[in-house]
């Protein structure tokens, strides 16, 4: 049997995931640098292929994989598909000092859409705030998340966890009279 998310859950996770969590706008304009072992590239196809301690970087966020995949349309990059034991990023939050991260089996990316889905054994932390679930999806442009939950042997099925710290009493606003 499932728990219904009550009203304060949601407040709750509204909290976390408000405005304030959004990515790094500046990057979105910044060149992306990659590092590997290996590189396979098919121009006509327009998709490449890096192998080995894979390190991506633009602007504020870095992404590590075992492998990456990235495909190109008439506008650019197209889709990041990246595996690893976890992939990883770490991004810094727009307008804040503090950065967000995520931790994956796989992270796919697309930039059409604007979608990042952290797939198995997905985590998302910021400062000391925590979600864990079989995957989480983002949409960048519209700010919803959605959590899968997973069961204790990893797959789909299961629960959603989190922790929500309770913020220095000078952070939080003070009351109305």
């Amino acid at each position: 049997m499932r728990t219904p998310i009550t009203p304060l859950c949601a407040a709750l996770w509204l909290a976390l995931l408000a405005a304030p969590a959004h990515a790094e706008t500046a990057d979105r304009d910044k060149p992306i640098n990659l590092e590997a072992d290996t590189v396979t590239l098919d121009d006509i196809k327009k998709v490449s292929v890096y192998q080995g301690n894979v390190i991506l970087t633009q602007g504020t966020l870095t992404l590590r994989a075992d492998r990456m995949q990235l495909t190109q349309n008439a506008a650019g990059l197209d889709k990041v598909s990246a595996t690893g034991r976890p992939v990883a990023f770490r991004q810094k939050v727009d307008g804040r000092d503090e950065f967000i991260e995520g931790f994956a089996a796989r992270i796919e990316f697309d930039n059409t859409t604007s979608e990042l889905d952290l797939i198995g054994d997905a985590r998302l932390r910021r400062g000391e705030d925590e979600l864990r679930g079989a995957r989480i999806s983002y949409n960048s442009d519209s700010g919803f998340y959605k959590v899968v939950g997973q069961n204790g042997a990893g797959s789909p099925g299961g629960r959603v966890r989190a922790v929500i710290r309770p913020k220095p009493r000078g952070e939080q606003p003070a009351a109305q009279p």
